[in-house]
């Protein structure tokens, strides 16, 4: 089992490459339900291979969830993930003799 900091040094280098950050970005915007790998291609303008590299990515690292309803792929942000990686990034914050941020 990894540690939390190797789990979100992995997540934040899935979400360093531009292409996955527009991604996730489209994703949580898409909401609950998520997007079709079809409608997250439309949206980046990559070939299907390389969008596929880029999705497999960003699940493996967990902050993206997939799901299939017959040929067609969802793919929907891992919000409790999302929220446990920047409630981690905050969590010391200011706490050296300063005041809140």
């Amino acid at each position: 089992m990894p540690s939390k900091l190797d789990q979100h040094a992995e997540q934040l280098a899935a979400l360093g490459h531009p292409v996955r950050l527009s991604v996730l970005r489209f994703v949580v915007q898409a909401g609950a339900e998520g997007a079709s790998a079809g409608d997250i291609q439309a949206h980046v303008g990559l070939a299907a291979s390389t969008l596929s590299h880029h999705l497999k990515r960003l699940v493996d690292a967990g902050v993206l969830r997939t799901r299939s309803e017959g040929t067609f792929h969802y793919y929907s942000a891992a919000y409790d993930a999302l929220r446990a990686l920047t409630e981690y990034l905050w969590e010391d914050c200011c706490k050296r003799g300063k005041s809140c941020c």
